[in-house]
């Protein structure tokens, strides 16, 4: 598509904290969104991760090995997750360098191409910086801008996509940045870690007004004669500074 930002709002679920020790995915959830706002397209997959899932992480997603012994495994459906990101998509996801840590491990085992972070928004990292003390978690997020999260009895990973895509057009600002169509208007700024802190928007168009001669003569005497040390009437110095004319 042409002159559009298109983002992908993703989350997962694995069996612990870290892939290098034998941890593994076993829930893909995703939304993709337009300028910010969902399309409605969306993918989820739970995933066979091959191994045992502590009581402990159960408990926080609900998702048992006697659950997804029946699902596939990631291989066999890595390339569905890499074709609904396409070559466009912009990563969103909260905490992203646990997402993207998971998720890379899986696509290096299979010689696939990792994602890199330039491609990468980090929610959590733009929350730090706009409520630096607060609590940013995802249900925090919430509660602070009246996302009804009551239905998140545990966590999931396409529930918790679509609730982050709320959470982040509010980040952005509200319904604000949708109005400002086109990739160009609405690029990521990325720290050197590849953390995003702001959405960066154009300017509107400046407004015109087209005065007569009389208009302008009126309007400058008005300044020369009411107004002391006018600041329409200076102009800048060599330093860059604002000389006043005499």
């Amino acid at each position: 598509m042409k002159n559009v930002l298109r983002e992908i709002v993703f989350d997962t679920e694995t069996t612990g904290l870290s892939p290098e020790n034998g941890d593994r995915l076993v829930e893909i959830g995703a939304v993709e969104l337009i300028n910010h706002i969902p399309t409605g397209k969306t993918y989820h997959q739970y995933i066979n991760p091959e191994r045992s899932v502590p009581e402990e992480v159960v408990a926080v997603h609900g998702l048992t090995e006697e659950f997804l012994k029946d699902f596939p495994v990631f291989a066999d459906v890595a390339q569905d997750f890499v074709d609904f990101v396409g070559d466009d998509g912009i990563l969103v996801a909260h905490n992203a360098s646990f997402d993207i840590k998971f998720v890379n491990f899986e696509l290096k085992k299979l010689g696939k191409p990792e994602y890199e972070w330039d491609r990468v928004v980090d929610t959590l990292e733009i929350a730090r910086q706009k409520f630096p003390g607060s609590k940013n978690n995802l249900d925090a997020l919430c509660k602070r801008f009246n996302i009804d999260n009551s239905h998140r009895t545990k966590h999931g990973a396409l529930l918790d996509a679509e609730l982050l895509a709320d959470v982040y057009l509010e980040l952005l600002g509200g319904a604000e940045p949708s109005m400002q169509l086109g990739a160009e208007n609405n690029k990521a700024v990325h720290n050197a870690d590849g953390a995003v802190f702001a959405a960066e928007r154009k300017m509107r168009e400046q407004r015109v007004f087209n005065i007569s001669a009389e208009e302008e003569a009126e309007h400058l005497a008005f300044l020369q004669s009411k107004i002391k040390n006018a600041l329409w009437l200076a102009e800048p110095s060599a330093e860059g500074e604002n000389t006043q004319k005499q």
